[in-house]
């Protein structure tokens, strides 16, 4: 695993081992989603809700994002986020934050506001669903902010106050993408099959 392009192009990054633990974003899927938003990176505050090892940040910070805020439950993945952005040399431009992620947006309400939301959360769970509707209801997304939502859900997510902008399938794994006005359309570039 490793940094696609920018700044730290090529770093190789640190995981936790175990599946169960964290789940990294392959690069495929993850250049898919880079190319998606590639034009919406630059001088952007980013929130990583799930950061495992960082990568979705670290990655976005390398292309140009001006700030990150990386947060993880496990203080053992913040520990291997801490590391990968010392090695990447963006630390100065990220916060680390090791709490739950229902916790960290209540605490950012009236307070914070982002351009770009990572969701990558353990597959087996709802948590994209509960964190979708917060983000809403503590106004954390500043005007035309992206989510990015990855997940094995074979349908698009969807919450009030946010539209479809894509939904693609990468092989097993499905990316949605929201935005705060934004005109509707899917895509899949897996031999054009949803």
């Amino acid at each position: 695993m490793r940094i696609i392009t920018g700044s730290a192009k090529g770093t190789r990054l640190e995981t936790l081992e175990g599946d169960d633990i964290t789940r990294p974003t392959g690069e495929r899927v993850k250049e898919a989603i880079f190319s998606m938003i590639q034009f919406d990176i630059e001088g952007r505050k980013v929130l990583d809700l799930f950061g495992g090892s960082g990568q979705l940040a670290l990655e976005a910070l390398s292309r140009g994002a001006a700030l990150a805020v990386i947060c993880d439950a496990d203080k053992r993945a913040t520990d291997i986020i801490k590391k990968n952005a010392q090695k990447t040399k963006l630390y100065e431009k990220t916060r680390i934050l090791t709490t739950d992620c229902k916790n960290l947006l209540r605490s950012f309400a009236g307070k914070e506001r982002f351009d770009l939301v990572f969701l990558d959360p353990p597959y087996a769970t709802s948590l994209i669903h509960e964190t979708l509707p917060l983000l809403i209801k503590y106004d954390l997304l500043n005007r035309s902010a992206h989510v990015v939502c990855e997940s094995d859900r074979q349908d698009a997510f969807s919450c009030e106050g946010l539209e479809l902008k894509r939904f693609y399938k990468y092989g097993k794994v499905y990316i949605t993408l929201l935005r705060k006005g934004s005109e509707i359309y899917e895509e899949s570039a897996d031999n054009g099959q949803l």
